[in-house]
């Protein structure tokens, strides 16, 4: 199993057809996007212009399993979305988008090769939110060394309920 990553430079017609595909999951739009209501998590469209726009603010790195690619990574500097509004920080996300390759280990070593990415342009700290029900991926953070620095209330839906988006970070030293 030869798992590899690759900086996203330029979209192509594959790249937005499987953005699309993950975007549109029924199993992954509840853990990759907040949804205010049930309306939200319909469907997405992602055009070549959307990834191109991406590309000026994230730094994207697409995941690849034996040559298929699998997911995509990301960051960006400063976001005004951060908790902690302390400047030099990252903000992260990651998509696992294919079935077959999730529970595999491959999460964890992306977030180590985005961390490596992240201490390369000088950054000192890292932010993300997960879900709260969101269990697997706050076990995969808090193993990395994550710590939770807050949570905001009512911030997606799901099953029929609002859930809070738990706020964690990491220093890198």
């Amino acid at each position: 199993m030869n798992t590899y990553f690759i900086k996203l430079k330029e979209p192509t017609p594959t790249i937005v057809k499987m953005f699309n595909q993950w975007e549109n999951d029924p199993n992954l739009v509840p853990l990759t996007r907040p949804n205010r209501n049930k309306v939200d998590v319909e469907r997405h469209v992602i055009t070549m212009d959307d990834i191109t726009q991406r590309l000026e603010h994230h730094h994207i790195y697409l995941i690849y399993l034996d040559d298929k690619l699998i997911g995509e990574m990301n960051y960006m500097v400063d976001p005004p979305h951060l908790y902690q509004k302390k400047p030099g920080a990252a903000w992260i996300g990651i998509t696992i988008g294919e079935p077959e390759a999730r529970g595999k280990g491959i999460g964890y070593r992306a977030i180590q090769f985005l961390e490596e990415q992240v201490k390369r342009k000088g950054l000192k700290r890292i932010e993300l939110g997960v879900f709260e029900f969101n269990m697997q991926a706050h076990k995969l953070y808090k193993k990395l060394g994550y710590q939770e620095i807050g949570s905001i209330h009512d911030f997606t839906f799901w099953q029929n309920r609002m859930w809070s988006d738990i706020r964690m970070e990491k220093v890198l030293g």
